[in-house]
């Protein structure tokens, strides 16, 4: 991820499936499908990105483990 994205200027959000436990990430959308990716707990701890094409896998696998 560029430098120049400052966290702060995000729409962060979380998961409605959380439940409001506090325990959950939190995702932000970027350019071209792209998501940053959070600890709820600890925002200011950085973040991470994932492109589009793994952003898809992992929700495509945590929508099966819920099955």
């Amino acid at each position: 991820m560029k430098a120049s994205v400052d966290p702060g200027r995000l729409d962060w959000y979380v998961s409605t499936y959380t439940g409001g436990q506090g325990n959950c990430v939190q995702v932000a959308d970027l350019p071209e499908g792209s998501r940053a990716l959070r600890d709820s707990k600890h925002p200011h701890q950085g973040f991470f990105t994932l492109p589009a094409a793994e952003w898809s896998a992992f929700v495509r696998s945590s929508r099966q483990e819920q099955l």
